[in-house]
């Protein structure tokens, strides 16, 4: 049996997950402190809650059903039924326990962590790709890998108050959509060559980024640096790509001896070190040059 893939992480004490199970990590050694199997359901994206040692994932396996999950013992707290096809985004409000999730069912669903039916229910003409903004107070939707729309959760129900037309790539589709930490720019990535930055309130096309490898239409995170002035993801022959957002020009290309795709990277919000993971994880900290 070959190694497994990582399809997502995400960094609050570091966590990785593969097709079996959630992996918790501390910031000392790059190796599981503790392994939580979900054989039966499969993980694919997660994401921490507020609460202590909880996340919620979606799964790749039976069905598609989301699912909150303690870390401290293993056991679910609840169950959030209503996408009937694979779940493609998952996004947590960085203020309260709201978080919304958007599936190839056509659909993006609102949910509160406090309770296991849907509160919100937008259908889209396209696979949707979501995310909140920095404050939760809005959030974005990319519909059909040419549209994005930005929804305030006040009024959701109204429709979109903006809405930003990017002129269509056949070559890709869209696979994520984040937002910078100063809410001003919004990163749209491809299971392609290229990555689209945006301004936020306006959706004009800042940069496009390209020059790394993805042959095989992987779908590889892309992230903002915490201070938003950077912009990394990892390419299919495991290296990480950096670009200065402001300027557009490439920075750095990072070596992680990587021996996949790099399918995965977060920084850690708190301190200064990122994790890239391909079937395997890094974790990098920074130099400072005398």
């Amino acid at each position: 049996m070959g190694k497994a893939e990582l399809t997502a992480m995400f960094m609050q004490e570091p966590m990785r997950c593969s097709r079996g199970g959630v992996h918790e990590g501390t910031n000392r050694m790059p190796r599981p402190k503790r392994t939580l199997y979900s054989k039966k359901y499969g993980v694919d994206l997660i994401r921490y809650t507020h609460a202590a040692n909880t996340v919620v994932y979606s799964s790749n396996k039976i069905d598609d059903t989301i699912r909150y999950l303690s870390l401290h013992d293993n056991k679910y707290i609840r169950y959030f039924p209503g996408h009937n096809k694979r779940v493609t985004s998952l996004s947590m409000s960085p203020v309260d326990d709201t978080f919304i999730s958007g599936s190839l069912d056509k659909t993006i669903r609102l949910w509160d962590l406090r309770s296991p039916n849907c509160q919100g229910l937008m259908h889209l003409q396209g696979k949707p790709v979501c995310s909140f903004d920095p404050e939760g107070l809005i959030f974005a939707a990319g519909v059909n890998s040419e549209m994005v729309k930005l929804y305030d959760l006040r009024s959701f129900d109204k429709g979109p108050f903006a809405t930003f037309k990017l002129q269509y790539d056949r070559t890709c589709e869209w696979t994520g959509l984040k937002f910078s930490n100063d809410g001003k720019l919004i990163l749209v990535s491809t299971n392609g060559g290229a990555l689209r930055l945006l301004d936020a309130f306006k959706g004009a096309v800042m940069h496009s980024f390209g020059g790394y490898n993805n042959s095989k239409a992987v779908t590889l995170e892309a992230s903002f640096t915490p201070d938003s002035q950077f912009i990394m993801i990892g390419s299919e022959d495991g290296k990480v790509h950096v670009w200065n957002a402001e300027s557009g020009m490439k920075v750095a290309v990072l070596d992680g001896k990587h021996t996949g795709p790099v399918t995965c990277l977060q920084f850690n919000p708190k301190f200064m070190t990122f994790a890239s993971a391909c079937s395997n994880m890094a974790f990098w900290l920074p130099t400072i040059d005398d």
